[in-house]
């Protein structure tokens, strides 16, 4: 059960892990460095969080990375760019470039129907004739939807061990109908590919055909192609696959602003925000997608692939009803984010808030891991966190670029 922790002091914030890559960071003047962890220490403190972990790359190069606060603040564990938390809706990413890869094994196709691919058959009931494409659930206009409050229910999440659950099981059960989690309201009252709506469960249910289609589950087939390739050595999709000494532990801010530690939990529709790794794995898998599928001089996915996967699926001819493409646009499990200005995905779970973002040009783009939930009206603090760290990654770029031509 999840028990209550009481706050007796604000969290003294301590850095760690500090990690300096090549020669940009030696190319930042010292008040930059100095200034960036007072200033993230500030805003824990302030918003009490308990562990943060962030990366910064430029120009598709590792410059940066630390670790602040704690990943168990109960026995004073700091937390590090080595400490490994589950990711939340980041692990979409990693389900999109396994759907890819097996596009480009010719495995899957975009724009086939689903139910080409599936033991049992899905039809939207208010279009049971319109057919629905692994393209409309990366891009979450498949009309299929997350019932609430059920998809955050003890029905998905198991605390302290991986789901019993099978994937293949709950999606038959959740989508067709005589499914003991059977509803209307499983469903959007909108035709494939003219409304979008985030789809946790549309997620799943393309990462269970990726397991279909390839034969392998989705943890195995993602380390043969994707973690090993990257070096992600501390990378997995399940509690059992992880060096639980390495996991933080997770935490939850309450309304009376007492701080709850709360227990790691796995999930039923793992590919929807399954995935655990480190800061300084996921740059390794953001740099790849940053670099056209290269890294470390090694191509992991075609060129073409990652293009594919990154292009924006929207135009002003060709899009949802609800969205323009100028602030809102999608790639293959990946979007633009705060109003356009920047790619990638965030992630949000139970104790859990994730950001992997670049500007659209590619040239600055940031990694944060916190082990700490805030309440919603608080959701503003962790931008302000982002932000500082995404300036902090343009003054390197700036200054690097200053002193390679020599002003």
């Amino acid at each position: 059960m999840r028990s209550q922790i009481n706050i007796i002091t604000l969290l003294l914030c301590i850095t760690i892990g500090a990690t300096a890559y090549g020669q940009q960071i030696g190319q930042s003047p010292v008040k930059y460095i100095s200034s960036i962890d007072s200033i993230i220490q500030k805003k824990m403190d302030d918003a009490q969080l308990v562990g943060l972990g962030a990366a910064i790359i430029v120009d598709k190069k590792l410059v940066w990375s630390k670790g602040y606060g704690y990943a168990d603040r109960e026995n004073k564990v700091p937390f590090t760019t080595s400490t490994v938390m589950n990711i939340a809706s980041i692990s979409k990413t990693i389900t999109g470039a396994c759907l890819m890869k097996a596009v480009e094994q010719g495995k899957l196709s975009l724009d086939e129907d689903i139910n080409t691919y599936l033991p049992f058959k899905i039809h939207n009931p208010f279009f049971p004739k319109e057919k629905i494409t692994l393209r409309n659930l990366a891009t979450h206009t498949s009309g299929l939807n997350d019932r609430f409050p059920f998809y955050t229910s003890d029905s998905l999440y198991v605390n302290g061990k991986d789901s019993e659950e099978a994937l293949g099981g709950f999606l038959k059960n959740y989508f067709t109908t005589g499914g003991k989690y059977y509803s209307k309201e499983n469903f959007l009252d909108h035709k494939p590919g003219t409304f979008r709506e985030y789809s946790n469960l549309g997620t799943a249910l393309a990462g269970y055909i990726v397991e279909v289609r390839t034969g392998k589950k989705l943890n195995d087939y993602s380390r043969e192609y994707l973690f090993k390739p990257l070096k992600m050595d501390d990378t997995g999709w399940f509690l059992s696959e992880i060096n639980l000494k390495k996991h933080t532990r997770l935490y939850q801010k309450q309304a009376d602003s007492s701080i709850k530690l709360i227990p790691i939990y796995g999930i039923t529709t793992y590919p929807d925000g399954g995935v655990r790794t480190s800061v300084s794995d996921l740059s390794h898998f953001f740099i790849c997608l940053l670099n056209d599928g290269k890294f470390q001089n090694r191509q992991v996915l075609r060129e073409k692939t990652v293009q594919e996967m990154l292009r924006f699926q929207f135009d002003d001819a060709h899009k949802p009803e609800n969205v323009v493409p100028a602030q809102l646009n999608s790639g293959i499990f990946w979007s633009t984010k705060m109003g356009g200005k920047r790619i990638g995905h965030n992630g949000s779970d139970f104790g859990v808030r994730t950001f992997m973002l670049s500007d659209l040009k590619k040239e600055v783009a940031v990694i944060m891991f916190i082990n700490t939930s805030l309440l919603e009206t608080e959701e503003a603090k962790f931008f302000g966190i982002y932000n500082e760290l995404y300036k902090y990654g343009v003054q390197m770029r700036n200054s690097s670029h200053a002193s390679s031509t020599g002003n």
